[in-house]
């Protein structure tokens, strides 16, 4: 008996210290991370680089294929438009949203957007694709 009451208390002693060690279950929280889509030809490199990849050919794309409406141009309308768009599960754009400036301004904005090429890979979490949400900023001025 007494043996067994020896048992009992290295048994209960080796529990209450475990769950000191591994902390409190019930106030765990598990979070995944969101991986961004991957631009065709930064397949290569960590995460980090593959996120440095991307936000370099996403600029790259924008600057090269901006142009200012010319009839804007010349009515000498200027503004900031907003696009909000997805990269959608199957790696391609999809405009959610556009906002600010002038009804031309916000199309041409969107023509560029919707250029950007099919992404290599989507955008994932939890080992599963997953539409990713961005918000690009376009500044137009005349410089008149």
């Amino acid at each position: 008996m007494k043996n067994l009451f020896i048992a009992f208390c290295i048994l209960f002693s080796t529990s209450v210290f475990a769950q000191q060690e591994w902390g409190d279950v019930q106030k765990n929280k598990v979070t995944l991370m969101e991986i961004a889509p991957i631009w065709p030809g930064c397949e290569k490199g960590s995460a980090a680089e593959r996120d440095n990849c991307f936000n370099n050919k996403l600029a790259t794309h924008i600057a090269q294929n901006f142009k200012y409406p010319p009839e804007a141009y010349k009515k000498n309308e200027q503004g900031r438009v907003i696009v909000e768009f997805i990269i959608n599960e199957q790696g391609l754009v999809e405009v959610k949203n556009v906002t600010g400036g002038t009804k031309e301004l916000q199309e041409e904005a969107k023509r560029n957007i919707m250029a950007i090429p099919k992404m290599a890979k989507p955008g994932m979490m939890g080992g599963k694709p997953r539409p990713i949400k961005f918000t690009v900023p376009f500044t137009f001025k005349t410089g008149k």
